[in-house]
């Protein structure tokens, strides 16, 4: 037998540089791999050389590169990510010049422009809706990509102005206060409600949060209080914060409006929260196609820690916090708590088991607390005015973030308190349907939320309203007319939800392609029967036996569906 010398190649020296960047450090393999890409030099060969280099497993390393949407193997000088979820595609489909389509943007930009799709840019307020390289643009159409190329971004929405009968507490400042100037959030009472919390116990804090009501804002409705009682009480340190500002579900945009709004609200928060929990680091993962909104957050972050707001010694109560900003890079996935963990850690997106739970076994291996973005910006005002004030705002304490999409005269985002049923925020906040509509159906809470018909327009609207078949979720509303097919709507919702599951078990995996497939048959004409029974059987599997929360919540909209608008699944099921 002939011996044979294995030789090692050299690690490119460039991976060296960026790797020794980061000290080194084997949760950086992300931040590592997205320079890569930004350079265009990102490749298979590259992808390992960071391995080798951070001293993890090559796999590792090429599983994330091919992982997150956001990076890719070939090389692209300019990227215009055009969005298809589904309100940038109800837009599209009930445009005058009819449905548009990537093809149709490939064809209409310059050759220096790569053009990739996108499940969703957080940019449902401005649909259609692009990301022209890190720039956020929209209303958009394909005939205005000749201006895209040359700067045009569109018009942004503005929420300077309430709309009559709005209630504000979270965006109390919004309009009032310079986002980039902590001078002027100081001026309008930014970090009053960590200095209050500082003159409280930890404990008393925390009673505070539990005596006010405050119900985490991300969808769940889970008790704030009770999960920071959890953390704080872990004997084990150190324990850490987390806000999930990975806002990536179709629908949702209020988490990017608050930190346009008022950063500092949310670091106030966050700093509130590690006080009462016992924890001195915070990290915000926000989603990769929100760099504005990371740049302003890490702009703020360092004016908070020139103002001894943030960092050591807060205010000279000895207790310090820091906040770090941590950019993701493509996946609706890590909206799931333990898989924004792992790839916080620099690891693949993808769900643990439960339990154990955050609170006790979180950020590495340590006790968590995992909170979303509108759920901090609610603590400092609580500390700020009290438990009572905030319980007097509405009949659940408290207020709510609402978005109101599709075609309505004034779409957009609010703030008011719950018990609104969606016919007041059709007619009060959305000013009502637009000439010619009438109201068919609305998708209500997000993506993953329930599909109604006219009959559940009166329900009030809070975090129990579930149970009558009207889910709140997030508070997003997308509201459709008589031209929307819910076959094809339920087409697209599918369709997200195939591309964006991480693929860890078979039954969301698998049954999210083969309902998305059913669906474009139906919506196409080609109904087979036994399809709409197909469809029920595959969403009760996968309730019954995802991993996650994503395999186990698009039965919602699938059931729903089925349920109110039965003769159309079977016309759709009967069409050849």
């Amino acid at each position: 037998m002939t011996n044979r010398k294995i030789t090692h190649q050299p690690i490119d020296p460039q991976v060296e540089e960026l790797v020794a960047g980061y000290g080194q450090d084997r949760e950086a393999v992300l931040e590592v791999l997205k320079d890569l890409d930004r350079r265009g030099q990102l490749t298979p060969a590259t992808a390992t050389d960071t391995a080798r280099a951070m001293g993890i497993p090559a796999h590792q390393a090429y599983g994330m590169a091919t992982f997150y949407s956001m990076l890719a193997f070939e090389p692209r000088r300019n990227i215009l990510r055009v969005c298809d979820g589904p309100v940038c595609w109800l837009k599209r489909a009930t445009a005058a010049s009819g449905l548009e389509t990537i093809e149709k943007w490939s064809a209409a930009v310059e050759g220096s422009w790569s053009v990739e799709r996108s499940s969703c840019l957080g940019l449902c307020d401005r649909a259609p809706a692009v990301l022209v390289n890190e720039e956020q643009a929209g209303p958009l159409t394909a005939a205005e990509a000749g201006r895209v190329c040359q700067g045009w971004r569109g018009v942004p929405t503005d929420y300077a102005s309430p709309r009559p009968g709005e209630v504000r507490a979270l965006l109390s400042n919004a309009g009032k206060i310079d986002p980039d100037s902590i001078e002027s959030a100081l001026a309008h009472g930014a970090y009053r409600g960590l200095k209050a919390a500082l003159q409280k116990k930890p404990e008393e804090v925390i009673a505070e949060i539990e005596a006010s009501g405050l119900q985490g804002r991300g969808g769940a409705g889970f008790p704030v209080g009770r999960k920071w009682k959890f953390v704080a009480a872990a004997e084990r340190t150190p324990r850490y914060m987390i806000c999930n500002a990975d806002e990536s579900e179709p629908l949702i945009f209020k988490d990017r409006v608050l930190i346009d709004s008022d950063p500092h609200q949310l670091l106030e928060g966050m700093a509130i929260g590690g006080y009462a929990c016992g924890a001195e680091e915070g990290w915000i993962y926000i989603r990769g196609e929100y760099p504005a909104q990371a740049t302003r957050l890490e702009r703020s972050i360092a004016q908070a820690e020139e103002k001894g707001c943030l960092g050591e010694n807060l205010f000279g109560s000895g207790f310090s916090f820091r906040v770090h900003v941590h950019r993701g890079a493509g996946a609706y996935i890590c909206g799931e708590e333990t898989a924004l963990i792992e790839s916080l850690e620099g690891k693949r997106g993808e769900p643990r088991l439960r339990p154990p739970y955050p609170p006790s076994c979180g950020f590495r291996g340590q006790p968590t607390s995992v909170n979303n973005v509108e759920s901090f910006a609610a603590v400092p005002s609580i500390l700020r005015n009290g438990a009572e004030w905030w319980k007097g705002l509405g009949p659940t304490p408290g207020t709510k973030l609402y978005m109101i999409l599709g075609h309505v005269r004034s779409s957009g985002l609010f703030e008011a308190p719950f018990g609104l049923t969606l016919r007041q925020i059709i007619d009060q906040f959305g000013g009502g349907l637009l000439p010619g509509s009438e109201f068919k159906f609305a998708l209500t809470g997000g993506a993953a939320g329930t599909i109604i018909g006219p009959d559940l327009l009166d329900v009030p609207l809070d975090y129990s309203s579930t149970q009558k078949g009207i889910s709140l979720g997030a508070g997003a509303f997308l509201v459709c007319d008589q031209r929307v097919s819910v076959v094809g709507m339920l087409r697209e919702l599918l369709h997200f939800f195939a591309t964006e599951s991480c693929g860890k078990c078979t039954p969301c995996r698998v049954g999210t392609w083969r309902a998305h497939e059913i669906l474009v048959r139906m919506a196409a004409g080609e109904g087979r029967p036994g399809d709409v029974a197909e469809l029920e059987a595959l969403s009760e599997n996968m309730l019954l036996a995802s991993f996650c929360g994503l395999g186990q919540s698009v039965p919602i909209p699938i059931n729903s569906a089925l349920h109110h608008f039965a003769a159309e699944f079977a016309a759709a099921e009967k069409a050849q």
